[in-house]
């Protein structure tokens, strides 16, 4: 029963749970166990809260047997990337400048999660600060991708996704603000879902990656993040660029049809390098659009690379907030951080702003671009999982830039849309790869819609790392 529990999707485990036929504390103890089993060889948990998840376990089934109004993810365990705020629970973003931070009050999110009746497993793994998009720090080294351990899970909400893949949680919430939930979701083989910018609201949290951070699930399951996004969505004060709630639920989203839809497929944005299984398992999941009633159009959208833009934008915004530790704690960060922080301080206030309104003008080009579309695909990630920490300098032959292993993720940050990583199939040797779905702006239900479209047509949870 236990297998049963931890391989559950979360829509099952709270249908199980209203309907009296499991309960929350069998739930919780069935993962606290696989967790207890797998996490010391993944380590995508840097913290387990088995006290915690079990008080609110017991408490969900008092709340059961007494025929108390549930809430729609009732007794369903969660995790919380270390990056986002837990009230009472230690919270360091990966950095040794935060190993005591015990924060008051959870980030908006955690709390409707808390809300709904998710019962909060423990924190996952991120770098620190977040700063690169693979997963590890100095505090607790590195996160290991399930389906092979001597590769990389991504990042940075890598623990997230490594746990999401291995059945240590039907749960994960992560945060993206350059490909941080899309990127570990290709590489280990699960959904991650980027939300429009502003569809859950920010606060409190740590600073950083402003106007293109956000907060989003990572799930087996297109119908598990759709469920969690009803949940976490919706405008709240606290954060004035929040949006008000919509009409009706994600999940329904689901069940939308997409005949007749008009579609982009994109290979490589007309500038990035791919690999070739990479490239070749995203054609083939792209296919399948026009299998669905699709129309799909080979397309090359003439945008520029904007890797310099998005750079200098995150080094200046890393510098103010966190020059002041330098050079007294220089010592307890990570160096690739440290020169991130650096580098900002040599952008000027005019290159900033002129950066700016470089990502204005990208926008009004990817906006008129999407004008004839429904929604755009390309590839997640320009590579499979690699080994070790450090990204490839060579992607299929051609030499590429720091970022130019995820080249197709980090755009969609500067622009706000909605977009889900799915499972688009394996390499030959048993790789996840991921296809990108981008929508329109504020069309989360439409790149849902999609999303589970095409799961239904190719489904993948049922295919499982081996423990």
């Amino acid at each position: 029963m236990s297998d049963a529990l931890t391989w559950g999707s979360a829509l099952e485990l709270a249908a199980m749970i209203r309907g009296k036929q499991v309960s929350p504390v069998e739930v919780a103890e069935a993962h606290l166990a696989r967790i207890e089993a797998l996490n010391p060889a993944l380590n995508a948990y840097c913290t387990v809260t088995a006290d915690v998840a079990r008080r609110a376990a017991r408490e969900a089934e008092i709340a059961v047997q007494k025929n108390e109004p549930l809430g729609p993810l009732h007794g369903v365990p969660v995790s919380i990337k270390d990056a986002i705020y837990t009230r009472g629970i230690r919270t360091t973003c990966g950095s040794r400048l935060f190993a005591d931070f015990v924060p008051e009050e959870d980030a908006i999110a955690v709390a409707r999660l808390r809300a709904a009746g998710a019962v909060i497993l423990g924190k996952t793994m991120t770098s620190e600060l977040g700063h690169m998009a693979t997963t590890r720090n100095a505090m607790f080294g590195p996160t290991h991708n399930p389906w092979r351990r001597e590769r990389t899970a991504g990042g940075s909400s890598g623990g997230a996704a490594a746990a999401v893949a291995a059945g240590l949680g039907p749960l994960a919430l992560g945060t993206d603000g350059g490909g941080s939930v899309r990127i570990p979701a290709s590489f280990c083989g699960v959904v991650g879902f980027k939300p429009s910018y502003g569809r859950v609201p920010q606060h409190p949290g740590f600073p950083g990656y402003e106007h293109l951070l956000v907060t989003g699930p990572l799930t087996r399951t297109v119908r598990d993040a759709a469920a969690m996004l009803d949940v976490i969505a919706g405008g709240d004060d606290r954060d004035r660029v929040s949006l008000p709630r919509e009409p009706g639920a994600y999940l329904e989203a689901c069940d939308e049809d997409v005949k007749g839809l008009h579609v982009a497929w994109s290979p490589d944005l007309g500038y990035a390098a791919v690999d070739a299984a990479v490239l070749a398992r995203c054609e083939d999941a792209a296919a399948e659009f026009e299998t669905l009633g699709c129309h799909v159009e080979v397309v090359n959208p003439a945008w520029e690379d904007i890797e310099e833009l998005f750079r200098t934008l995150v080094a200046a915004q890393f510098y103010a907030h966190w020059s002041d530790q330098l050079p007294a704690a220089e010592a307890q960060m990570d160096p690739l951080l440290v020169r991130l922080i650096r580098k900002g301080g040599s952008i000027t206030a005019r290159e900033y702003v002129l950066a700016e309104e470089r990502a204005k003008a990208y926008w009004t080009e990817v906006v008129t671009f999407l004008s004839r579309f429904d929604f755009l695909l390309t590839p997640t990630v320009a590579v499979p999982p690699f080994a070790g920490e450090r990204p490839p300098h060579e992607v299929a032959g051609r030499e590429v830039s720091v970022l130019g292993w995820m080249p197709f993720c980090f755009p969609f940050n500067l622009t706000g849309q909605p977009a889900a990583s799915v499972p688009a199939g394996f390499t030959d040797d048993g790789l996840p790869v991921g296809l990108q779905i981008v929508g329109r702006r504020h069309a989360d239900r439409a790149v849902l819609a999609a999303a589970a479209a095409f799961e239904a047509a190719r489904p993948w949870s049922e295919r499982r790392p081996t423990p």
